[in-house]
């Protein structure tokens, strides 16, 4: 396997491939590929280098690396499969490929009352709603962290629901997630939400045109945020406040907006949420300040 994975790096860095869904680097790159190729656990390769693999799994991992050289497309399109945060989540070309962090906040409990204070009580949580919810990643995150919620997750594409189905079925979570199809807030019928989670495309068209391969091979819908990448995310702001109950609050990922944003809404007391690999991408906004930004 060492040698393996040493071919694959070269190869990857003579054909300079892109990176960025799940790994940053060739090294990590051929790691994931051998260790799910061959579906071994993929936090650590290194008691795996001196095993002596089967003509059947070299041919296999090569005829991968070969694969992701000629077609450009993200490794875990080629095994069907992302993690976040150690999760295991189905993907293929029907949904961008999970990488939000929002995630992390999730799970490391960041809202809580032991950290930003943002969510006093976790298990009171009793309605959350996924906005663009994609391959379904974060509703099924929202599901095991707040066990006692009704979780509904939305998107337009009915592809992506497809993939959120079997996600919601891996997981087990089918009697907290429901799936439903429609633009933004638009089938939820008035419904309301302690929380509201949303990662919705934030990406701005010229840098949508300028994508390369390796991102372009993911569904376009789910990246097109309009000329500045912000579109849905006012769309968000200014509905928001309606689907929210008293004392609740959204989380929001937008990408590198932050400077326009707070200049379009100086009034907004945007709470900005870092993580281990982002600063400024995420805010946070409680019900009352959407509900009377709606209002104004």
């Amino acid at each position: 396997m060492r040698d393996l994975l040493r071919y694959a790096v070269s190869r990857f860095n003579t054909a300079n491939l892109t990176y960025g869904h799940g790994t940053a680097n060739a090294l990590d790159e051929a790691a994931f590929l051998i260790l799910e190729g061959l579906r071994l656990p993929v936090d650590d390769i290194n008691p795996w280098l001196d095993a002596r693999l089967t003509l059947g799994e070299r041919e296999k991992l090569v005829g991968l690396f070969d694969a992701r050289i000629e077609t450009r497309k993200p490794a875990p399109y080629l095994v069907g499969k992302a993690y976040i945060q150690g999760i295991p989540f189905r993907v293929d070309e029907r949904v961008i490929i999970p990488r939000s962090f929002i995630a992390e906040l999730l799970l490391h409990g960041e809202l809580g009352p032991d950290r930003l204070g943002l969510i006093d009580d976790p298990s009171e949580v009793g309605s959350v709603l996924d906005l663009c919810t994609g391959s379904g990643c974060l509703a099924i995150l929202a599901a095991m962290c707040f066990p006692h919620a009704r979780i509904d997750a939305v998107d337009l594409s009915p592809d992506a629901l497809g993939v959120a189905r079997l996600n919601v079925d891996d997981h087990g979570v089918g009697e907290h997630v429901e799936l439903l199809e429609g633009s933004l807030f638009a089938p939820l019928a008035g419904r309301r939400y302690d929380l509201i989670i949303t990662n919705p495309p934030y990406v701005a068209a010229g840098e949508v045109e300028a994508f390369p391969a390796e991102y372009a091979s993911e569904p376009q819908m789910a990246h097109l945020g309009g000329e500045d990448g912000l579109d849905l995310v006012r769309e968000i702001i200014a509905q928001a406040g309606q689907h929210l109950t008293p004392g609740g609050g959204m989380i929001c990922e937008i990408g590198t907006g932050r400077h326009f944003l707070e200049q379009e809404y100086p009034d907004l007391p945007f709470v900005w949420l870092d993580t281990e690999d982002s600063e400024g991408e995420v805010f946070w906004l409680g019900a009352d300040s959407l509900q009377q930004f709606r209002n104004d």
